[in-house]
Order: C-alpha cells, then structure tokens, then sequence
C-alpha cells in the first residue's frame, strides 16, 4: 500500500505512473470508506484526485501555494499532506476539516468554503511573492461551479491587467466541451507549450513591430485577428485569453501522465496561465457516476449499495414540499436558487414546475437583485439560499430589496449550527444581519407544522420583504398549526417565577428544559421583527427572570432585540440571561455536540437559569 507511507508530498516524486496510478485508486477507496461513515463531499473529491496527484508531483507544497475552490474537492490533497492517519476523523469533533484550513496544515495555503474566491487569494500571494522578492509557484484551483460566481471573474480580469506569474487550473466536472479532448487538442495544447513555439511567437510580434509605425500596426492586428479566428475553431473558453491569460487545454484530469505533462511544461511559462482540465464527478465509484448530484454531498451511506442512512423529514424536505403546494395556488409563485436546488430542498418543485425554477449558479449576489427584478414585475419570487451564503448577498439585500421595499420572499436554510460542514457553513450570524435592516421582516418557525403555516403566510404577505430562517436538522412535532400574525408570538406554558423567551429551533429545548425550571414558561416568539412587544412587555411585568435562547451569535440578534425593548421601557437588564451561541467561530463535529458546546441543549439550559439565578 502506498497511501500509508505518505507523510509529505515530496514522498510520491519517485513514483513511476504505474505507482501514482495505484496511489490514486487508494486514494479513492480511502476517501469512499470514510465519507460512507462520516458524510461529506464524495462526487467532487474521487473526480479530482488525479488532479491533485499530479499537481503534488510537480510542485512543491509547502513552499508552492495551492488554493483551492471550492474546498470540498480537497480530500485527496489532504491524504497526501501529512493527514492520513487522521482521515477517518474528517468532519467529527476534534478531527480534521472538510475544507481546507490554514491551523490545521502548512500545506493549507488559503482556508475556504465558500466559493469563488482562489483566484483573489492567488493573486494577491503572488504579487507579495514579487514585492518581497521571493520564488514560488501560485496555483489557484477551481471548479464544481465556482465559475458562475462574479468573485471569480473579478479575480481573473485583475490577474491578466497585473500580468503576475500565476496559473489557475479550472476542474471542469460538467463535461459540457468532452468532445474538444482528442488530437487536434492535444495537438494545439503541444504547441501552445513548446518553448520554441513561444519563441517563435514572440519573435513574429517583435518583428512585426519593427516595421514603419505605418504598417506594423495593420499587420499586428491582421496577426491577431487570424489567430484568435484560428484558436476559436479548436480551442473553447476564448474569454480567458481575452482577459489575459495564455489558456492550455483542454486535458484529460483522469490521465496522470498528461497532466504531469502538462504542469511541468506551465510551471516555467511566464504570466498568468489558465489549465482546463476535464474531470469526471465520482469517477471510480459506479454510483456517485451514475448520481454526481446526490453524490456531492451527504451523509452517512452503504458503501455497497450507496444508499443513505438518514430517513429524511428534514425542514428542507419541508420547504419543497410546501412550495409545491403553495404553486399549484398561486401561478406567480417562482423559485430561485443559487446553486442549491437539491440542498434547499427544491429538486421536487423542479420537477414539478420546471419552468418556475431558476438555478442561478453559485452567484448570491445575482440571486437577490434578479428576485427583485421579478418581484417588481408581478411574479412572487421564493429566494432559497443557505444562511451562511446569504451574506454574500448582504449588501444586495440592503440596497436593491429592503431600500426599495420590494417584497421578496427569502428561505434560509442550514440556519444556526449545521454541523459536520463546521465554521465556514454555519448559519449562526442571519438574526444578527437581517435584523438590522430597515423594511424587512424576519421570522422563525418552531416545527414543520408552524414551518407549513409561515411559508403561507410569508408567500401571501406583500406588504414588505420577509425571511424565514430554519436549522439543517429533522423537523420537530410540537403542536398543531396555529394561524400566523405579522409580529405575533405564542405563549405555550404560563410562567411565575421568570419565562424563557425562545425563537425556532430553541423553543422545543426550552420546554423541555422547563420541565427541571419550576415556576418557568415558555414564549414562542416566531418573530425576530417586528417582536411582539405587547405580549413580551406583558410577560416580563409579572415576573422576576426573562431568559432568551437563540440558535444564533449573542451580538445583536433576538436576544439583544429582547435585552433592547425591556431596557428600554424600564426593566433591569440584570433580569434578563440570553443564551445563543457564543461570539467565536464554532468548529466543526455533529450538530448535537456543538449545541452542547455552545450550551444551547435542554441540560446546558438548565444549569445556565439555575446558575443565574442564584447569582442574582
């Protein structure tokens, strides 16, 4: 077995391609075993571990920068990076990361999760690289989307103005150009490589400039002309070039031997170079083939037969199936996504209404200002969007929804503590954004029947823009629907001694939590704006303790809402407790172990309102 005795990258440089072929399929069941145990991105890393193979043949991390984006194709890297031994902890408490992070490796160079932002980060390594007058090779790997994101295209324009030594390798897993892979390609790919080709073609420009100013600039342009007439007929993606950029490719990223070819021949090529590599997701595994899509990532499954563990009824299936029903009522309901329709639970309506989806791609930004464009011309537009992703959108939200007061309707899924997919996934921070933004609405439902209830509500309420933030978790069954009330809570148990205010996910941990807090009730708040200030200022007039609890950062979100309305009609702020999570990143590890590190169980609840009061 090779894999185990990697412990550095150097150790893979005196492998013939037989060997790093072997190396790669280790590398595959290797990733296969622990992701059918853990979850985690399957699809996206068995189809670039050539790639990362090779890369590491080539280049010499530490010392060369390797960025990668999206960082949930980076498995492979991490195997051969000194991180096999603790493999089978990927994504668990205390174990390593789904992504890459800069504490966790050297080999690290650039921490991400979200997408679209290597070229950025490559850029800027390479021009401190110049400046401090150092050598090393920048290489910015992207792709499984990261393309449809502006951040991307920012990046790219400023690669080619900046001219820097920098190549960026794109892992095409669409297959959208495969029939571009043959001789004529390869052929190309040769030539634009061959030191004396590039001499040559230098050597022509030159000469060409020496001729009278009069006619060295008509033959420059005729030159220029012919040959991007010439690179279209054979070569896709002239954008790149446009942009800056010397484009090689496209090439085979399952066939080791050309793509060691291919970086040993860039690595010296000056300016920005740009790889297309082809690359199939789940390659090696029949299934994740034969299903990239639910394959991308996942929870625990057979490795077998690939069936998943997990019996579903999560909010997200929730949401699909409600949106659904919500459509079949009202034709002008549409739904827009970025990137996520499987994620967000949108492949049902997909199927169902076809033409009322639209998957923008990984672009945030775009998602929030085309819902708005929709909204104003008469349609009803559903924005799905993860919470952590929404903040890309946060100034979109701002200027072109909530200024406007265009009523647009925003999902946020994955909100709060989403669990394995750790720091950079978790929604702990939309109470905190979205409350502080004039027009907008922002609620919370308690379970799938109050989820049910407010996604109708929301989609008939047009007064102003709305959002409705719920957990990546399995809904819970606390009672029958009620009718919901623009800014209206609910008292579920009567309270003597103090009540725990709570919003979504915390409401059922805090009835259960009063359960060992005699003379405690329980308010579901539903609302984090506009609070129900009549029934919250009510309530906390007839007793000693308000206690708030949120699946949220503590800086200003419900709690300080809360803390903000009782301060301010008279009460004592030494009355109020809030609890949430705390104002740090949360690592990664199941969703259950990070509530209770965070003290948001119905134990850690407990303990926290008795502590309280006794210091009171």
């Amino acid at each position: 077995m090779y894999l185990e005795k990697i412990n550095h990258p150097r150790d893979i440089k005196n492998l013939s391609i037989d060997e790093l072929n072997e190396l790669a399929k280790e590398i595959r069941q290797t990733i296969i075993n622990v992701v059918s145990k853990n979850g985690g991105h399957l699809a996206p890393n068995l189809g670039a571990v050539e790639l990362i193979v090779a890369l590491h043949y080539i280049f010499d991390s530490p010392k060369d920068k390797i960025i990668f984006d999206v960082g949930h194709q980076a498995y492979a890297h991490k195997l051969l990076t000194g991180r096999y031994k603790n493999f089978h902890t990927l994504r668990q408490l205390g174990g390593i990361s789904g992504y890459p992070t800069i504490k966790e490796s050297e080999h690290d160079a650039f921490g991400t999760g979200h997408a679209s932002t290597s070229i950025s980060a490559a850029l800027g390594m390479a021009v401190a690289r110049d400046y401090l007058g150092e050598n090393y090779h920048v290489i910015a790997v992207i792709g499984d989307g990261a393309l449809t994101g502006g951040m991307a295209y920012e990046g790219l324009n400023n690669a080619g103005f900046l001219k820097k030594n920098l190549i960026v390798v794109v892992n095409d897993n669409k297959m959208s150009i495969s029939q571009n892979v043959g001789g004529i390609s390869r052929y190309l790919r040769k030539i634009s490589m061959t030191p004396a080709y590039n001499e040559l073609k230098n050597d022509v420009w030159n000469l060409l400039g020496k001729l009278p100013p009069r006619l060295s600039g008509r033959a420059r342009e005729l030159v220029r002309k012919i040959k991007e007439g010439l690179k279209t007929l054979f070569v896709p993606n002239i954008l790149f070039e446009e942009l800056g950029f010397r484009y090689i490719g496209p090439v085979d990223g399952h066939n080791l031997e050309e793509l060691i070819e291919v970086f040993n021949a860039v690595k010296n090529l000056q300016g920005p170079i740009l790889v297309h590599v082809l690359t199939e997701k789940g390659k090696g595994y029949h299934p994740a083939e034969d299903n990239p899509t639910d394959f991308h990532g996942l929870g625990p499954f057979n490795p077998l037969t690939g069936e998943p563990y997990s019996k579903g009824g999560s909010y997200s299936e929730i949401f699909g199936k409600t949106l659904i029903k919500l459509a079949e009522k009202n034709d002008k309901l549409v739904a827009v996504t970025a990137a996520m329709p499987e994620g967000t639970g949108l492949k049902p309506f997909r199927q169902r209404f076809p033409d009322r989806l639209f998957d923008v791609g990984i672009a945030e930004q775009h998602a929030v200002t085309f819902s708005a464009g929709l909204a104003l011309r008469g349609l009803r537009p559903v924005c799905a969007i993860y919470s952590t992703f929404l903040q890309r959108g946060f100034d979109q939200v701002i200027h072109d929804v909530c200024l406007q007061d265009i009523p647009i309707m925003f999902c946020l899924d994955r909100a709060g503590l989403v669990g394995e997919d750790g720091p950079t996934h978790h929604g702990a921070f939309d109470l905190s954004y979205l409350r502080l933004i004039p027009n907008l609405v922002v609620c919370a439902p308690k379970d799938k029947y109050e989820f049910e209830a407010m996604l109708e509500f929301a989609v008939n309420y047009t007064e102003h823009p709305i959002a409705i933030r719920y957990p990546k978790t399995k809904a819970c069954e606390i009672g029958t629907p009620e009718k919901i009330e623009l800014g209206k809570a609910e008292l579920l148990k009567e309270g003597k001694k103090g009540y725990i205010f709570a919003i979504g996910s915390m409401v059922e941990v805090a009835l259960k939590a009063v359960n060992s807090l005699d003379g405690f009730g329980v308010v579901n708040a539903r609302f984090v704006k506009p609070l129900d200030r009549d029934l919250l200022l009510n309530l906390a007039k007839k007793v000693d303790y308000i206690v708030t609890t949120e699946e949220n950062v503590l800086p200003g979100g419900f709690g300080s809402a809360v803390l903000e309305l009782l301060t301010e009609n008279g009460f004592s702020a030494k009355r109020i407790l809030r609890l949430g999570i705390p104002d740090k990143f949360i690592e990664h590890g199941k969703r259950d172990e990070l509530l209770a590190l965070c003290g948001l169980t119905p134990e850690k609840v407990v303990t926290r309102v008795k502590e309280f009061i006794k210091s009171s």
